[in-house]
């Protein structure tokens, strides 16, 4: 992020002003965002409050869980959607909620759903959803400091007319900010990778039962049932990529449009649990 702000100063010769102004705001919308992503979370995918009565189930695992991790209880939400799936949001344990779909509840046995349950809440535990919401901010502002770059480079926006001008740098300063947006989310997606990972074995250590995590990424990996309620901005949240797992006539996808996946390989997920 300092990379890109710096190279947009120095192609449109800004100044400190221009870019204490354009950081200040930067600031001000991730911070907006990192105390509100839960609750943009939740309204993106439609998810309402769990009736304890009606949830019993899943109330009384997610109270052992907690009970036995030393963690206090997130709130809970379903997400009305045939696709079994998961997703924790918040700041931190005090602040955290998680949100499964109908399908993973009607899916899902006792000991399945337990397995689920825990990778998110060691999502929780491990601070990841801090780390994700975080990683989606300065990926946005990023992402909006080089689309307005694009557009002034374009539209002839204000630049250095000092003829020492190296065009050398002009051109690595305009490459830099047109790629900006791409390396953070490759930066994004790496990030997410690795903590889902780490999820899953957290997940087993509070459980203590391996084979209830890895019956229930087998069930995730043979459903072929997408979220509907879902987006690339929220994609990294779920247990298993919610996006489509299938091209049309049901052909699976080629190897190529598994690049911005926001989770391993779920067979690599599936091994690695078993070798535990």
């Amino acid at each position: 992020m300092v990379l890109v702000v710096a190279l947009f100063d120095y192609a449109f010769q800004f100044g400190w002003i221009g870019v204490s102004i354009a950081l200040v705001v930067a600031g001000g919308a991730s911070f907006v965002s990192y105390w509100n992503s839960d609750k943009v979370a939740l309204s993106m995918t439609h998810a309402v409050p769990a009736d304890r009565e009606q949830y019993a189930r899943l109330f009384n695992l997610i109270e052992g869980l907690c009970i036995a991790s030393g963690l206090p209880q997130p709130k809970l939400y379903i997400v009305e959607d045939h696709a079994p799936n998961a997703f924790a949001t918040g700041r931190d344990p005090k602040h955290a909620s998680i949100a499964v779909t109908s399908g993973l509840l009607e899916k899902m046995n006792r000991i399945e759903l337990e397995g689920v349950l825990a990778h998110e809440l060691s999502h929780i535990k491990n601070y990841d959803i801090r780390l994700s919401s975080i990683a989606v901010c300065l990926v946005g502002v990023v992402a909006a400091l080089s689309d307005f770059g694009i557009r002034m480079f374009i539209f002839g926006g204000r630049r250095s007319n000092d003829s020492s001008s190296n065009p050398f740098t002009m051109i690595l300063a305009l490459v830099v900010i047109i790629l900006a947006p791409f390396m953070a989310l490759m930066m994004q997606l790496a990030v997410s990778r690795k903590r889902e990972a780490l999820a899953d074995v957290s997940a087993v250590e509070m459980t203590r039962y391996p084979p209830g995590l890895i019956s229930a990424l087998e069930k995730l990996r043979d459903d072929n049932t997408s979220v509907r309620n879902t987006s690339r901005a929220t994609a990294h949240l779920w247990i298993e990529e919610p996006m489509d797992h299938y091209d049309g006539d049901d052909k699976k996808k080629s190897r190529w449009s598994h690049l911005f996946d926001t989770h391993p390989p779920i067979e690599d997920r599936i091994e690695a649990l078993r070798e535990m």
